[in-house]
């Protein structure tokens, strides 16, 4: 375990060489800053919308996009985060010659995956934590409205990061740092796509769609707890507000059943034992 924490601790140490966390605070801050105004101009015009003869509440129907939106943002700025900690982790150190004086005893090859993927999955989880809640609260004094069960939703957001951190890290070991950065960001794309497909294929009632969506749902499970944290958020507004806030931003919301969160730690063992199992047939 000390073996772990060790190179953890020096992956962490790396990334704040290389100016990793400046890039990922400037593009928070921007975040931030685009939200919280965008939010104050939103509800502060929010009761002029018309729209309540229709039977839509606007406070509800105006926080729930904003924050879905938000969501959207946290999870793509943490799985950023979490790639630019991995996307080396393997081949990119083993070919600039930072990796091989690693891996001797009684250092192995599996502790130094783990502390890789430790350090990554602490500094990603920490990240949403912060982005995620403050989202909350500027939607929540902002506007006065606050989200169903955000707890849970914030949990699924977290669970998504370490997911591609994991990804991240086994795609290390087959790939350069460009080609792995690139692969996972297209991964992660793809994921997210499959789950606004799933939400067309929900509203035409196409089978093959749905089957297709689903599928890749359980393949990359990070979007299937991106749909899983919006449907926590607004399960139980009613009415035709809560009809059309279900669909959500960028996917919309999707129950992913009772076997999603044994799947989620199914995969990351699965993705663990493989990563440990190839890098440990590698030559350096």
């Amino acid at each position: 375990m000390t073996d772990v924490l060790v190179i953890a601790g020096l992956a962490l140490r790396e990334s704040l060489r290389r100016r990793v966390f400046v890039v990922v605070v400037a593009l928070t801050l921007a975040f931030g800053a685009l939200y919280t105004w965008g939010a104050s101009e939103l509800f502060s015009d929010v009761s002029g919308f018309g729209i309540g003869r229709l039977g839509l509440d606007p406070r509800t129907l105006a926080g729930a996009t904003l924050l879905g939106l938000a969501m959207f943002g946290t999870l793509f700025l943490g799985a950023v985060l979490a790639i630019f900690l991995t996307l080396s982790a393997v081949r990119g150190d083993a070919e600039t010659g930072l990796l091989q004086p690693l891996i001797v005893r009684p250092l192995s090859r599996s502790h130094y995956l783990a502390g890789r993927l430790l350090a990554a999955a602490a500094v990603a989880l920490g990240y949403v934590t912060i982005v995620y809640a403050a989202a909350v609260l500027v939607t929540g004094i902002t506007g006065h409205w606050w989200p169903e069960r955000p707890v849970a939703a914030g949990l699924r957001l977290m669970l998504a990061v370490v997911v591609v951190a994991a990804l991240s890290l086994l795609g290390s070991i087959f790939l350069s740092a460009t080609a792995n950065g690139i692969g996972v960001l297209m991964i992660f794309g793809a994921g997210l796509l499959a789950g606004l497909l799933g939400s067309i294929g929900d509203a035409l009632g196409s089978g093959t769609i749905q089957t297709i969506a689903n599928t890749a749902s359980w393949l990359l499970p990070f979007e299937a707890l991106y749909r899983d944290a919006l449907r926590l958020l607004v399960q139980d507004v009613p009415g035709v507000t809560g009809a059309i806030i279900q669909l959500g931003p960028l996917g919309g919301s999707h129950d992913a059943g009772p076997l999603l969160l044994p799947w989620i730690a199914a995969y990351l063992v699965l993705t663990a034992v493989a990563g440990a199992f190839t890098f440990g047939r590698r030559d350096l």
